[in-house]
């Protein structure tokens, strides 16, 4: 096995993945809601996944959280436990799933507009015919490129595409909401990037 191939094979899938990500007007309608909901009305972002889809869900809400958009991640199988509970009117949802079928995903959807009717789902997925995506108020599609795993399988670069997704309505809401580097000091007091924030005021 010829290691730096394989890296380079892996690193040009893994780019054209990225670059083939499809540019849709639902991003600005994705900004716009996180930004009126959490910022302007007070609810909070929701996030959940399964699997590996729920690390990458996570990922995004710790970030948020750091820039200005109160954000938690609920977990699926514990929001069917009482953490459902976490849902207030206001809150927005985004929700991962490759496939798009996760059944957990799907069965937290029911639950959630039981509790609020009126509660909006942002859906990340790889199949934009997908039930999930089917329920999204909005619905920001991968390209549903293949993994880069040999089997075909394991979430590879379909994780690598929700993380860019994320960034891509994290930079885009700090832009929208007028996110400063002050406001980011006051969020984040520890180690090189809190000491960093504090001396570029």
């Amino acid at each position: 096995m010829d290691v730096k191939q394989s890296m380079r094979e892996i690193l040009e899938h893994e780019s054209k993945a990225i670059i083939n990500i499809p540019v849709t007007d639902e991003y600005e309608k994705a900004v716009e809601l996180i930004a009126r909901n959490v910022h302007e009305l007070g609810g909070k972002l929701v996030t959940s996944g399964m699997g590996k889809c729920g690390q990458i869900a996570m990922n995004i809400a710790t970030t948020f959280s750091s820039t200005g958009i109160p954000a938690v991640c609920l977990h699926p199988s514990e929001a069917q436990h009482g953490d459902l509970g976490v849902l207030q009117p206001n809150d927005v949802m985004l929700l991962l799933s490759n496939s798009g079928k996760t059944n957990e995903i799907i069965e937290l959807t029911n639950l959630a507009h039981a509790l609020y009717p009126q509660i909006k789902f942002i859906v990340i997925t790889g199949n934009a015919d997908s039930p999930l995506a089917k329920r999204a108020d909005i619905c920001l599609c991968t390209g549903g490129y293949p993994e880069v795993c040999p089997l075909g399988l394991t979430p590879t670069t379909s994780t690598t595409m929700m993380t860019v997704i994320g960034d891509i309505l994290v930079v885009n809401v700090m832009r929208r909401t007028g996110f400063t580097i002050k406001d980011y000091a006051m969020r984040h007091h520890g180690g090189y990037l809190g000491e960093k924030s504090r001396e570029n005021q």
